[in-house]
Order: structure tokens, then C-alpha cells, then sequence
């Protein structure tokens, strides 16, 4: 693989319809409107993408419970201090509303200077209590404000007022994470109301972000990817890819640099591998690749750098450590005229900043360096480039991360940030797919799709669409979740168990570089034992379920791209121009869509496809023996599912499976009742 080329994993081409953009007579782009038309819940969930207005969607929904359902405060709560300014005073009656929005400047806390942390944040706590004894209706603070505040007055001070929570994720269930503690005794005490909002579809890590008693007790408003990058005006593509270098990667990022796009660049942590231990040099080095420096505009003290077409452009160093002059850049990055004015600045290099929360509408490209730990980092990143704006047709993200080269004494590290690379590509695919509603057999029409010209027709292969690019398939043999708390899991959290899955680094070894691997290993083994310890209070029966939902959902996402010619043709992807088409043709292709076909078929086969093309031999040999170095042996958990899977092949065929089968899934399933029974005997023998 050349240095510099990037694999461009997943190509989305949207629709088109500017729907996004359009307000109803209330002044609510369509998120907004869906989110509204929840309000009346206590505990709301709105997960959406950046920038399709969940903050305006919070206002709408507070505004209307402390006028009509008897709340009389509204706390919002912001992971860091820079985001405070999305929920500031907005004249929303100005668009239709009934009401404005309206934060008076004293209980905008983060606003107020001083660090969020114990020692000096008694101030920022004093003023959360006079704005509870008090007659103002909103305040506006940061998690740790409220963490603070939540300690010294208690669970009771909060009782009738409605608390939203921005970037959910940042909650979790964990006995360390204090606001997730704090949430569930608010839940518990069941005196509040919570609007919950994030732009991750899940957590980085396999915490949950609530219990599930806890979370069973939220309505859930999902808007996707998918329809909102349908709904945009002017962006066209969004192109998402891996570059890989050997050596430092400050001497190959100016192929992937180009000065004319509008470009947020994340050196990596000073911590990790690919850091030079010297930030400072980087950003320098990165300027150096761009142009000659001239000095800088005193005026925003972004750098000035004369490229060598001879033009002049602005870099924003957010690494400096000089905190008056980061300020400056900062405060000059928020001003009106870098959102008004597209040439207000060109480059953005920045470390642990300009990510979560970060609004430059005219980034065209997130240049990541270095392998993100949480594939929620790496989603918010995406977000940066992912904004509509005039005359921005096109967006990118680019991870540049070490190559694993075969005589690299890194190579092992080396190998888990490629494979972690795959990791987010492939949720990717899924957070950009449409959202699936799966029914067995012939369940009937639902409501609102569309089924083509013929329409249903009973015993058929029935595909249906609907307004919000949802598709309905039918799978034979699939298993309906029985619970409230499974129905609500395939429903919304489909992705949330996709991540799962394919953040297991042996799920993800297995199914990309061994050539033994049987599919249903994956499909039933793995994801199985990924279900059962993500959600150990479901039934047997909803487990399974559950897995059937997230199976085929991955499967039929990864079919419909290789069945869109997902090649690499001329070091590009061919685009997606139509994914609903590619669905459609996977599902038609085969004379019945069934579950166990599904199963049948390796989730990563679309993936390999493109490595293989994009890795020279050497590289690939070298990754394929690392990995089988380390292969999995059969555990007695593995053989135990193995033979429960054994159970009901024998009630289906009516015998056991073979280990002389010419099926590989049969002599698996084989291999593990023999395992069982080994285990048995010298049980046995040791009694």
C-alpha cells in the first residue's frame, strides 16, 4: 500500500432534499417537530447528529413544560463551558413559536470565569442555589457545576424542574461515574423531569449509560444520520477513509493536506504511539507543510501561511500553550463572522479540542491522527465536517494512523489500531444506513411503507420504504422480542449492540484475517455471548431476538454495499448512489431472505474485499499471522452454546450434527458436544 493513499472505506451520497433545512409553522426543522411531539414524556432520550438542532429542540420542549405541565425550573447541563453558548437567549416567537427562549445573563454559568472543579467552583454552586430559591425559570451550567451543586443541596432541591442533560454519553452506569449516580436517584425519587440528548447512538465503552431498569423508563426520539444528511441542501458527499504512514507522520500528512479545503486537523495525544512528543513541532511542522509563514493577524491571532500557489491562508493553533493567545484564537473561532464568513479562517490544528459541541459549518475535512481510543470520539469528530453550509458539496473524514509493517517491533500495536480503524468504518456503515424494521413471514404490510408498484403480495420477497427512509424486510424464521425492554432495544439500540460487537478486537481478528473462520462462529457465538452479557435481565428468548435483530441489520447493510459494487476503482470507492437499491437487490437476489442465511454470511466479507485490495502481500501475511499466532482455543462457555445450538439442529433434522459433515457450522457444533463430553468424562474421571 502506497504511503498516503487513503482506503476510502464508506461513500454516502445523500439525497438531496433540503428537508432538513425547512421549518414548520412553530419555526421545527423536522427533528425538532418529532422531538415536540414527545414532550409530554417525563424522561426523554433525543439522540440525533450534530448540528440537526438538539439544542433548539431542548427549548421548544423545556419551554412547554414549565408553561403547561407544571415544572417550574429548567437546569441545562454542558460537558464543557464552550457548548453553554448553544442554549443562550434565542427569540424563537420570531419563527412561530409561542414563546422565546430566554436565559438572563447571571444564570448563564458558563459564562461565568473560573475553572469547574471543587476548589474554585463554590461560586458557580452558590449561584445554582439562588437561581433554585429564586424566580428565574433557566440556568445553564456545566456536568461538574451540577455535580457540585447536586452534593451540597441534595436530591430534593431539584424536585419540579426539568434537567436536560447535553452529550448523554458522557453518563454512565458505572459506580465511579458520579452524574449517572446522581441521575438514578433523581429516577428513583421520580420528581423531575430529564431531557437526555446526544449525538452518539452509543457509548465508547461497554458501560451502559443507565441501568436498564432506568433506561427502560425513557421515550426514545431517534433521528439518524441517514435522514439527516438526506435533508441537506448543499452537501452532496461524505466520504469517510484510513490513511496509513511508516515513520513520523508529520513527513506524510501534506499529501493529504491541501490548503484550499477548510480543514480541522487533530494531531494525536502526546501519549499515544504515533505522538512525536513534541506538539508544539508538530503544529509547526504542519504549518511548514502547508506554505511559508508570515507572521500573525493581530487581530485574531490566527497564523498567516502563503501557500505555494501564492495565496495567503489563516491557521488556528488551538495546541499552544500561551493561554492568551489560545483565547484569542478561541474567542475569534466563536465570533459571528467565522460562522457568517467562509474565509474567516482555513485550517483548525488542534489536540483534545474543536471536537464534541464544536461549530465550524465550513470544515470540509476532519484529519485525524493517530487511532481514537472511543469510536464516540471518532463519530463526534466526523460531526465537525458534517454541517450544511453554502457552496459545501463535498465532506471528509481521514484517520492517518501507523501501518502495521512486517518488521515493525510495533506490529502488534500497530495491528489493533488497523483493526480498530475497521471497528469505526464499519459502525459507520450502520449509523449511515437506514434504520430496519424487521417482521417474520408474510406479518403483513406495515403502515406508511411503500412496496413498489405491485405492492404486497403475500409469500413474496416484500421490501417496503417510508417517508423517513425506513425500510420494512421480512425474514423467514425470525424471533420477535417478547419484553418492552427487547422491543425497545431492536427498535433503538440496534447500533448500540453493533458497536459491541465489532469493538471485540477476536470478533473482528476472526472475521477479517482467519481464513477457517465459519460465520456462524460470529453470528451466533460471538454476538450471542456479546447479548447475553450486555443484557443479562432478557430472556433466553429476547437474547435471542435481539441478536437475530442485530445480525441482520449489520448483514443486510454490508450485502447492500457489496452489492452496490463497493470496489475500488482508480483508488476510489464507487459511490453510494443508492443504497435502498442495493438493499433491494441483496434482498432479491436469493430465492427466500431467511435468518439462518444471515447467519450464513460473514459480517466483515465487504470490508475484507476493500483491505485486501488497498494492503500489499507482505502486510497481509504478516497481520494474518499475528492474528492466528493468538487464535482463540474453545472455551467451555463456546462449547456450551455450541451445543445448545447442537439441541435445536437435532430438533429440526432430528439427529445430532456430524463431525464428518460436509457443513463447517455442523462439525463446529460437533466439535463442541465432543468438547462437553471430554469435559464430562474427566469430570468424572477426577471424582
Amino acid at each position: 500500500m502506497a504511503n498516503g493513499d487513503i482506503i476510502p472505506t464508506v461513500t454516502f451520497r445523500p439525497a438531496g432534499t433540503g428537508a432538513t433545512a425547512k421549518a414548520n409553522e412553530l419555526g421545527m426543522r423536522p427533528m425538532q417537530a418529532r422531538a415536540y411531539d414527545k414532550r409530554g414524556e417525563q424522561y426523554l432520550l433525543i439522540k440525533s447528529p450534530p448540528a440537526s438542532g438538539k439544542s433548539r429542540a431542548l427549548m421548544f420542549i423545556a419551554l412547554d413544560k414549565l408553561t403547561n405541565q407544571g415544572v417550574k425550573k429548567a437546569i441545562v447541563c454542558v460537558p464543557e463551558r464552550s457548548i453553554g453558548a448553544s442554549f443562550a437567549s434565542e427569540p424563537l416567537s420570531k419563527h412561530g413559536f409561542w414563546a422565546d427562549w430566554v436565559v438572563a445573563p447571571q444564570w448563564n454559568l458558563c459564562n461565568t470565569p473560573g475553572a469547574d472543579d471543587p476548589k474554585v467552583a463554590k461560586s458557580k454552586v452558590k449561584a445554582v442555589g439562588e437561581f433554585l430559591a429564586g424566580d428565574d425559570r433557566v440556568l445553564v451550567c456545566t456536568h461538574a457545576t451540577f455535580r457540585f451543586a447536586f452534593d451540597e443541596f441534595g436530591v430534593e432541591a431539584f424536585d419540579d424542574t426539568v434537567i436536560a442533560i447535553d452529550e448523554f454519553h458522557h453518563v454512565s452506569a458505572d459506580a465511579g461515574n458520579r452524574l449517572g449516580a446522581q441521575l438514578a436517584q433523581l429516577i428513583g425519587r421520580d420528581k423531575v423531569h430529564i431531557v437526555a440528548m446526544t449525538g452518539s447512538y452509543f457509548r465508547g465503552d461497554a458501560i451502559p449509560v443507565l441501568a436498564p431498569e432506568d433506561e427502560a423508563k425513557f421515550e426514545t426520539v431517534t433521528y439518524t444520520y441517514y435522514e439527516q444528511l438526506n435533508g441537506y441542501e448543499h452537501l452532496k458527499v461524505l466520504d469517510i477513509g484510513y490513511s496509513f504512514y511508516i515513520g513520523r507522520y508529520t513527513d506524510k500528512i501534506s499529501a493529504l493536506l491541501d490548503p484550499t479545503v477548510k480543514t480541522i486537523v487533530h494531531i494525536p495525544s502526546v501519549n499515544s504511539r504515533e505522538s512525536l512528543k513534541d506538539k508544539h513541532r508538530e503544529a509547526e511542522d504542519i504549518m511548514n507543510h502547508l506554505g511559508d509563514w508570515h507572521g500573525v493577524d493581530p487581530d485574531t491571532g490566527f497564523h498567516l501561511v502563503r501557500t505555494a500557489s501564492g495565496g495567503t491562508i489563516k491557521v488556528a493553533d488551538l495546541v499552544d500553550d500561551d493561554a492568551a493567545k489560545r483565547d484569542k484564537v478561541v474567542a475569534s473561532l466563536k465570533s459571528p463572522e467565522a460562522r457568517a464568513n467562509r474565509d474567516f479562517v482555513d485550517i483548525i490544528i488542534a489536540l483534545g479540542m474543536a471536537k464534541e459541541g464544536f461549530d465550524w459549518i465550513w470544515c470540509e475535512h476532519a484529519l485525524t491522527v493517530g487511532y481514537r481510543s472511543s469510536l464516540t470520539e471518532i463519530i463526534q469528530i466526523i460531526g465537525r465536517a458534517t454541517r450544511d453550509a453554502p457552496g459545501k458539496t463535498r465532506a471528509r473524514f481521514t484517520n492517518l494512523i501507523a501501518e502495521p509493517a512486517a518488521d515493525d517491533p510495533l506490529v502488534v500495536d500497530a495491528i489493533n489500531d488497523y483493526l480498530k480503524a475497521i471497528a469505526a468504518s464499519l459502525l459507520m456503515e450502520q449509523v449511515l444506513a437506514p434504520r430496519f424494521e424487521f417482521t417474520p413471514k408474510d406479518a403483513g404490510p406495515k403502515e406508511g411503507f411503500d412496496y413498489g408498484e405491485d405492492g404486497y403480495k403475500p409469500g413474496k420477497t416484500n421490501i417496503g420504504v417510508n417517508a423517513q427512509g425506513q425500510m420494512h424486510f421480512e425474514i423467514k424464521g425470525l424471533k420477535l422480542p417478547t419484553s418492552i425492554e427487547a422491543t425497545r432495544i431492536c427498535r433503538e439500540d440496534l447500533n448500540e449492540v453493533i458497536a459491541s460487537f465489532v469493538q471485540d478486537k477476536s470478533v473482528v481478528e476472526r472475521g477479517m484475517f482467519d481464513p477457517d473462520v465459519v460465520p456462524e462462529e460470529l453470528t451466533q457465538l460471538k454476538m450471542g455471548k456479546i447479548i447475553r452479557e450486555k443484557y443479562p435481565e432478557l430472556s433466553a428468548e429476547d437474547q435471542e431476538a435481539v441478536r437475530q435483530h442485530a445480525i441482520a441489520a449489520m448483514n443486510v447493510t454490508q450485502q447492500a454495499k457489496a452489492m452496490m459494487g463497493g470496489d475500488v476503482v482508480d483508488g476510489e470507492i464507487k459511490a453510494n448512489t443508492a443504497f435502498i437499491d442495493g438493499v433491494r437487490k441483496f434482498a432479491l437476489s436469493v430465492t427466500d431472505l431467511d435468518i439462518d442465511l444471515i447467519d450464513h454470511v460473514n459480517p466483515f466479507d465487504a470490508t475484507i474485499a476493500v483491505m485486501a485490495k488497498a494492503m500489499d502481500e507482505k502486510t497481509l501475511l504478516q497481520v494474518q499471522a499475528v492474528i492466528n499466532a493468538k487464535k482463540d482455543k474453545l472455551t467451555y462457555e463456546d462449547a456450551r452454546a455450541l451445543a445448545e445450538r447442537a439441541l435445536e439442529f437435532k430438533r429440526e433434522r432430528g439427529r445430532l450434527p456430524s463431525q464428518t459433515s460436509q457443513d463447517a457450522w455442523e462439525r463446529k457444533m460437533a466439535e463442541g458436544i465432543a468438547f462437553l463430553q471430554r469435559h464430562a468424562a474427566k469430570a468424572g474421571a477426577d471424582g
